[in-house]
C-alpha cells in the first residue's frame, strides 16, 4: 500500500470522494472535473484540488480527474480490500438506529457484535447482528478480533466501557457520547455530537443570511 500522509480532515473526506466516485463508476462516467464535485459534495473546488494534490498530480486543467484512477488511488488509501470488524456499544435509541445502517454498502466496515445491559436486548438478534450481554464484552471483542468500536452510551459509564475496550486492543472509537474520553495516543477517537453539528449547521445559515443582507 502506498503511504499516503494525508491531513486529517482530508482523511474525513475521502470516504465522501470514494462514495461519489465510485457513483460515476457504475454510470460508466470516465471524467471528472473539481467543478463538478464541488457542486455535487458542495466543497470548495480549491479544497478538492488540494485534497487530490496528496496523491500527486492527476488532473489536467480543461481535462478533469480520471475516475479510475482516483478509484484506484483512493481503494488503496482507505484500504477497502481489508474488511473491519466494528462493535457496537449501547442499543437505545441511537444504537438501533446504526444497527439499520447499512455501513457495509459505503466501506469496509460491518459490525459483526452489539452490546447492552437491557435483558429484552441481550440474547437477541437485531437486524442480523448479535447483540451479547456487555459483561461479555472483552471475551468477544477478542474472539472477533474486531478493532474499532462505536460507543452509543449514557455518559457516565462512557469512560469505564472505553477503559474495557482499551484492554483488549480496541484501536479506534467513534464516540457518540458527549463525554470526552480518555485513550492512549496511538488510540483514535472521533467525536460525533450530534446537538454541536446541528448547532453549527444553524449557525451557518444565519451567518449566510447576514451576509446576504449587508
Amino acid at each position: 500500500m502506498a503511504n499516503f500522509k494525508l491531513s486529517i480532515p482530508t482523511t474525513r473526506r475521502l470516504p465522501l470522494y470514494y462514495r461519489y466516485l465510485r457513483r460515476l463508476s457504475d454510470q460508466k462516467v470516465e471524467k471528472v472535473s473539481s467543478a463538478m464535485l464541488a457542486e455535487y459534495l458542495q466543497i470548495d473546488a480549491a479544497t478538492i484540488r488540494r485534497d487530490f494534490s496528496y496523491f500527486g498530480q492527476m488532473g489536467r486543467r480543461g481535462y478533469g480527474y480520471d475516475v479510475q484512477k482516483l478509484l484506484e488511488l483512493f481503494d488503496d488509501a482507505l484500504r477497502q480490500d481489508i474488511n473491519a470488524n466494528v462493535a457496537l456499544v449501547g442499543v437505545g435509541n441511537l444504537g438501533r438506529a446504526l444497527l439499520n445502517f447499512k455501513f457495509h454498502r459505503v466501506g469496509n466496515a460491518r459490525i459483526t457484535a452489539a452490546f447492552d445491559v437491557d435483558p429484552k436486548l441481550v440474547n437477541t438478534v437485531q437486524n442480523q447482528i448479535p447483540v451479547y450481554d456487555v459483561k461479555n464484552l472483552k471475551e468477544q471483542i477478542k474472539e472477533q478480533q474486531i478493532t474499532v468500536a462505536i460507543l452509543a452510551v449514557p455518559a457516565e459509564k462512557a469512560q469505564e466501557l472505553t477503559d474495557q475496550l482499551l484492554e483488549v486492543g480496541i484501536q479506534g472509537i467513534l464516540n457518540f457520547t458527549t463525554v470526552p474520553l480518555t485513550v492512549p495516543e496511538k488510540v483514535i477517537v472521533q467525536d460525533v455530537d450530534l446537538s454541536v453539528e446541528l448547532q453549527s449547521l444553524i449557525y451557518g445559515i444565519n451567518r449566510r443570511e447576514i451576509e446576504e443582507l449587508e
